[in-house]
């Protein structure tokens, strides 16, 4: 696409919560021009209602991809559909942004890699924390404490209500540990800048409302190359402790850095999306001593009171997808990324199911 000024004509797929989130931002963006939405149910009824929009609706994909002529393709459907459309989007010529996780198995997204290569086109995957002003300097910080580092992370939500039925739908082809967990898989990754080796992980199935083979509360444990370790857990459902939610903390041999939401960890949030990025303040601390072991510098704060919610975080995202259209920006590393990532969490699935751990 050599004009910037000719609007991006995109097909959004998925109108639940992060369709809903990125097809706000396309409609308020004159760079891009809804030409479609698309969803078996109402979902996308309401989102037209909601844009105050008359556009175009479709309840089939082929349909949609063969009458609106996209030049790309918004997916944020369940992860199952993934592959599927994706790779559809690619062979009739359009860029694709799509939510993580790339696929539902390492061959989808390798698939849908090899295909972007083919095609020539650009595929942005969903990774909403590389858009985030405070997750990157969260990740800037823990790069100077130091080697190893000790990188604990998690997001428990107790979710009820509408988060319910959402989180149960995930759970028919992911378990909570793969669908959040690649994106602090990603962030550890960033930090240690270091090769993972192994991966060892457990699980819980705690409800009936899921198939027998899968968990809603999982923990995973990573072992760098560079002796760097992490850990990070997910627990999904109406059983969930509140006072488990929020923990983002990464200390090394130089001091620690941690993530402190005072308000967005306080009861009751847990299952609210835009308190999963908010960072309100970065804790610095320094781990030098004098001769009588006492601190020699006082811990920092970093008040982070200019915070992107999850609109703006989405906008963000495609902004940085149109940009990648119109400039023609390298993705390889980018979908690597997203791949290895993937990698990482699938392997604590088989680590759960298996009780082994699993080498990398």
């Amino acid at each position: 696409m050599s004009n910037t000024n000719t609007p991006v004509k995109i097909l959004v797929v998925g109108c639940g919560n992060m369709g809903i989130a990125h097809a706000t931002a396309y409609h308020n963006f004159p760079e891009f021009e809804i030409c479609g939405l698309v969803s078996r149910g109402e979902s996308k009824r309401k989102l037209n209602e909601e844009l105050q929009a008359d556009y175009p609706l479709f309840s089939d994909f082929d349909e949609a991809l063969t009458q609106s002529k996209p030049d790309a393709v918004c997916i944020s459907t369940y992860p199952d559909t993934h592959e599927n459309f994706a790779i559809k989007a690619l062979e009739n010529g359009c860029h694709v942004f799509i939510e993580k996780p790339l696929a539902d198995t390492i061959a989808g997204c390798e698939r849908i890699i090899a295909k972007a290569r083919e095609t020539e086109k650009k595929v942005v995957v969903g990774y909403i924390l590389r858009h985030h002003p405070s997750w990157i300097r969260f990740i800037s910080e823990a790069q100077k404490m130091g080697k190893p580092l000790v990188m604990r992370m998690n997001l428990n939500q107790q979710s009820q209500g509408y988060m319910w039925d959402v989180h149960r739908n995930l759970m028919k082809s992911l378990s909570p540990i793969v669908d959040c967990g690649v994106h602090y898989i990603d962030v550890m990754c960033q930090m240690t800048r270091s090769t993972p080796i192994s991966v060892s992980a457990i699980g819980a199935r705690l409800t009936e409302d899921i198939s027998t083979d899968n968990y809603n509360y999982g923990q995973l444990q990573i072992r760098f190359e560079d002796g760097s370790v992490g850990w990070y857990e997910a627990g999904w459902g109406p059983m969930v402790s509140e006072t488990a939610f929020f923990i983002k903390d990464v200390f090394g041999p130089k001091g620690s850095v941690s993530i402190t939401a005072k308000n967005a960890s306080a009861s009751g949030k847990s299952d609210n999306v835009d308190s999963h990025t908010k960072t309100e303040s970065i804790r610095i601390h320094h781990a030098t001593i004098d001769a009588e072991n006492k601190f020699t510098k006082a811990d920092e704060w970093i008040d982070l009171k200019d915070e992107p919610d999850h609109q703006e975080l989405c906008n963000r995202e495609q902004r940085h997808f149109l940009q990648a259209i119109q400039e023609n920006i390298a993705l390889e590393s980018h979908l690597e990324d997203a791949l290895n990532s993937l990698k990482i969490a699938f392997a604590c699935d088989e680590s759960v199911k298996t009780g082994e751990t699993v080498k990398l």
